[in-house]
């Protein structure tokens, strides 16, 4: 039987280099301003966004 692979759903790797730590810069800034933007509303969706913002600045520490 041979593998077969469902593409609904399926993740795609960032890739590698320069284009993988702009998106991830990209990605951190949106997160931050969106932290900012909830902080007047939801302190729950505000921890939220500042998790995933903790996270890439993680990934992007460990890249360089």
């Amino acid at each position: 039987m041979e593998k077969q692979y469902c593409k609904v759903g399926s993740i795609n790797p960032i890739g590698s280099g320069t284009q993988e730590l702009h998106l991830l810069r990209h990605q951190l800034q949106h997160f931050n301003q969106k932290a900012v933007e909830a902080a007047q509303n939801n302190s729950a969706l505000k921890d939220f966004f500042e998790r995933k913002a903790q996270n890439i600045q993680k990934m992007l520490q460990q890249s360089l």
